[in-house]
Protein backbone atom coordinates (compact mmCIF):
# COMPACT_ATOMS: atom_id res chain seq x y z
CA UNK A 1 0.00 0.00 0.00
CA UNK A 2 1.39 3.44 -1.40
CA UNK A 3 0.73 5.97 1.79
CA UNK A 4 3.07 8.74 -0.01
CA UNK A 5 -0.09 10.92 -0.92
CA UNK A 6 -1.77 10.52 2.38
CA UNK A 7 1.51 12.22 4.39
CA UNK A 8 1.80 14.79 1.73
CA UNK A 9 -1.68 15.56 2.48
CA UNK A 10 -1.30 15.06 6.32
CA UNK A 11 2.15 17.40 5.96
CA UNK A 12 -0.13 19.85 3.88
CA UNK A 13 -3.17 20.28 6.62
CA UNK A 14 -0.10 20.65 9.07
CA UNK A 15 1.78 23.13 7.34
CA UNK A 16 -1.84 24.84 6.65
CA UNK A 17 -2.10 25.27 10.51
CA UNK A 18 0.98 26.50 11.57
CA UNK A 19 0.83 29.29 9.16
CA UNK A 20 -0.68 32.51 10.17
CA UNK A 21 -4.38 33.01 8.31
CA UNK A 22 -3.44 35.97 5.84
CA UNK A 23 -5.43 39.27 6.63
CA UNK A 24 -8.37 40.03 4.77
CA UNK A 25 -9.13 43.89 5.09
CA UNK A 26 -7.29 46.74 6.71
CA UNK A 27 -9.26 46.39 10.00
CA UNK A 28 -7.74 42.50 10.43
CA UNK A 29 -4.48 44.06 9.60
CA UNK A 30 -4.89 46.98 12.54
CA UNK A 31 -5.87 43.61 14.98
CA UNK A 32 -2.48 42.14 13.90
CA UNK A 33 -0.85 45.10 15.12
CA UNK A 34 -1.56 44.50 19.14
CA UNK A 35 -2.70 47.34 21.67
CA UNK A 36 -0.09 49.74 20.18
CA UNK A 37 -2.40 50.36 16.79
CA UNK A 38 -5.22 52.23 19.48
CA UNK A 39 -3.33 55.20 20.07
CA UNK A 40 -1.98 54.96 16.18
CA UNK A 41 -5.56 55.12 14.69
CA UNK A 42 -6.40 57.64 17.63
CA UNK A 43 -4.04 59.59 15.98
CA UNK A 44 -4.43 59.00 12.66
CA UNK A 45 -8.65 60.69 13.36
CA UNK A 46 -7.75 63.44 14.91
CA UNK A 47 -4.99 64.48 12.40
CA UNK A 48 -7.65 63.70 9.47
CA UNK A 49 -9.95 65.60 11.43
CA UNK A 50 -7.75 68.80 11.68
CA UNK A 51 -6.89 68.73 8.12
CA UNK A 52 -10.19 68.76 6.88
CA UNK A 53 -11.17 71.35 9.26
CA UNK A 54 -8.06 73.82 8.03
CA UNK A 55 -9.05 72.80 4.90
CA UNK A 56 -12.20 74.55 5.31
CA UNK A 57 -10.66 77.18 7.20
CA UNK A 58 -8.24 78.64 4.83
CA UNK A 59 -10.07 78.52 1.71
CA UNK A 60 -9.05 82.19 0.12
CA UNK A 61 -12.50 82.69 -0.25
CA UNK A 62 -12.96 82.56 3.69
CA UNK A 63 -9.51 84.50 4.43
CA UNK A 64 -8.82 87.46 2.03
CA UNK A 65 -12.94 88.04 -0.05
CA UNK A 66 -12.59 89.21 -3.30
CA UNK A 67 -14.89 92.07 -3.23
CA UNK A 68 -14.12 93.71 0.45
CA UNK A 69 -11.21 95.71 -1.19
CA UNK A 70 -13.62 97.34 -3.73
CA UNK A 71 -16.67 97.61 -1.04
CA UNK A 72 -14.29 99.92 0.96
CA UNK A 73 -12.43 101.60 -1.96
CA UNK A 74 -15.83 102.82 -2.95
CA UNK A 75 -16.83 103.98 0.35
CA UNK A 76 -13.56 105.68 1.21
CA UNK A 77 -13.25 107.39 -2.18
CA UNK A 78 -16.64 108.43 -2.87
CA UNK A 79 -15.43 110.59 0.68
CA UNK A 80 -12.32 110.46 2.87
CA UNK A 81 -14.45 110.80 5.78
CA UNK A 82 -16.55 107.31 5.64
CA UNK A 83 -14.20 105.85 7.99
CA UNK A 84 -17.43 104.77 10.23
CA UNK A 85 -18.98 102.95 7.24
CA UNK A 86 -15.73 101.65 6.24
CA UNK A 87 -15.31 100.43 9.78
CA UNK A 88 -18.81 98.62 9.82
CA UNK A 89 -18.05 96.77 6.46
CA UNK A 90 -14.71 95.12 7.87
CA UNK A 91 -16.63 94.13 11.00
CA UNK A 92 -19.76 92.89 9.43
CA UNK A 93 -17.33 90.80 6.90
CA UNK A 94 -15.37 89.48 9.87
CA UNK A 95 -12.63 88.19 7.68
CA UNK A 96 -8.58 87.84 8.66
CA UNK A 97 -8.44 90.55 5.49
CA UNK A 98 -11.19 92.59 7.21
CA UNK A 99 -9.53 92.54 10.31
CA UNK A 100 -5.95 94.39 8.65
CA UNK A 101 -7.52 96.49 6.38
CA UNK A 102 -9.19 98.00 9.67
CA UNK A 103 -6.18 98.53 11.65
CA UNK A 104 -5.29 100.47 8.64
CA UNK A 105 -7.99 102.50 8.18
CA UNK A 106 -8.56 103.53 12.04
CA UNK A 107 -5.26 105.36 11.30
CA UNK A 108 -6.05 106.37 7.78
CA UNK A 109 -4.70 110.45 8.15
CA UNK A 110 -2.16 109.47 10.46
CA UNK A 111 2.06 108.98 9.17
CA UNK A 112 2.37 106.03 6.74
CA UNK A 113 4.73 104.69 9.01
CA UNK A 114 2.15 104.62 11.95
CA UNK A 115 -0.13 102.76 9.70
CA UNK A 116 2.33 100.24 8.81
CA UNK A 117 3.48 99.07 11.64
CA UNK A 118 -0.54 99.10 13.18
CA UNK A 119 -1.07 96.76 10.04
CA UNK A 120 2.10 94.19 10.51
CA UNK A 121 0.75 93.72 14.29
CA UNK A 122 -2.85 93.28 13.27
CA UNK A 123 -0.94 90.45 10.53
CA UNK A 124 0.57 88.70 12.81
CA UNK A 125 -2.43 88.16 15.17
CA UNK A 126 -4.19 86.92 12.24
CA UNK A 127 -1.67 84.69 11.26
CA UNK A 128 -1.33 83.49 14.97
CA UNK A 129 -4.90 82.75 15.09
CA UNK A 130 -4.77 80.75 11.69
CA UNK A 131 -2.25 78.73 12.86
CA UNK A 132 -3.97 77.72 15.86
CA UNK A 133 -4.52 74.48 15.12
CA UNK A 134 -1.42 73.62 13.60
CA UNK A 135 0.61 72.46 16.06
CA UNK A 136 -1.14 69.66 17.11
CA UNK A 137 -0.97 68.79 13.60
CA UNK A 138 3.12 69.04 14.23
CA UNK A 139 2.96 66.67 17.08
CA UNK A 140 0.66 64.18 15.37
CA UNK A 141 3.65 63.64 13.19
CA UNK A 142 6.24 63.43 15.62
CA UNK A 143 4.26 61.21 17.77
CA UNK A 144 3.20 58.62 15.24
CA UNK A 145 6.71 57.52 14.45
CA UNK A 146 7.59 56.87 17.80
CA UNK A 147 4.06 54.98 18.61
CA UNK A 148 5.32 52.81 15.86
CA UNK A 149 8.39 52.07 17.31
CA UNK A 150 6.97 51.11 20.58
CA UNK A 151 4.88 48.83 19.03
CA UNK A 152 7.94 47.72 17.02
CA UNK A 153 9.66 46.93 20.86
CA UNK A 154 7.22 45.45 22.05
CA UNK A 155 6.19 43.03 19.14
CA UNK A 156 9.92 42.06 19.28
CA UNK A 157 9.93 41.46 23.05
CA UNK A 158 6.92 39.19 23.24
CA UNK A 159 8.75 36.93 19.81
CA UNK A 160 11.70 36.79 22.03
CA UNK A 161 9.33 36.03 25.50
CA UNK A 162 7.46 33.16 23.00
CA UNK A 163 10.66 31.83 22.28
CA UNK A 164 12.80 31.82 25.70
CA UNK A 165 9.40 30.43 27.34
CA UNK A 166 9.37 27.52 24.70
CA UNK A 167 11.50 24.44 25.06
CA UNK A 168 11.49 23.30 21.50
CA UNK A 169 12.04 26.88 20.26
CA UNK A 170 15.37 26.16 18.20
CA UNK A 171 14.69 26.20 14.29
CA UNK A 172 10.79 27.15 15.00
CA UNK A 173 10.74 30.30 12.97
CA UNK A 174 6.91 30.41 13.37
CA UNK A 175 7.16 31.17 17.25
CA UNK A 176 9.04 33.90 16.14
CA UNK A 177 6.35 34.82 13.20
CA UNK A 178 3.38 36.55 15.53
CA UNK A 179 5.43 39.14 17.97
CA UNK A 180 7.62 39.93 14.23
CA UNK A 181 4.39 40.71 12.16
CA UNK A 182 2.80 42.97 14.93
CA UNK A 183 6.11 44.97 14.88
CA UNK A 184 6.45 45.25 11.73
CA UNK A 185 2.58 45.91 11.67
CA UNK A 186 2.97 48.65 14.08
CA UNK A 187 5.91 50.52 12.20
CA UNK A 188 4.34 50.66 8.80
CA UNK A 189 0.98 52.15 10.56
CA UNK A 190 3.02 55.03 12.16
CA UNK A 191 4.50 55.74 9.30
CA UNK A 192 1.17 56.09 7.36
CA UNK A 193 -0.05 58.58 9.94
CA UNK A 194 2.71 60.37 10.01
CA UNK A 195 3.69 61.00 6.31
CA UNK A 196 0.57 62.57 5.02
CA UNK A 197 0.15 64.35 8.92
CA UNK A 198 3.30 65.95 8.05
CA UNK A 199 2.41 67.12 4.65
CA UNK A 200 -0.69 68.24 5.84
CA UNK A 201 0.95 70.40 8.16
CA UNK A 202 3.74 72.15 5.65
Amino acid sequence: MNLAPVCSWIATLCAADAAPPAPNSVWDLVLKGGPVMIPIGLCSLVALTLTIERLVSLRRSVISPRELPNTLGQLLRVDAHNVPEALAACQRDGSPLAHILAAAIKRLHQPLELIERHVQEAGERQVFALRKRLRLLSVIASVAPLLGLLGTITGMITAFQTVAASAEALGRTELLAKGIYEAMVTTAGGLIVAIPTLLAYH
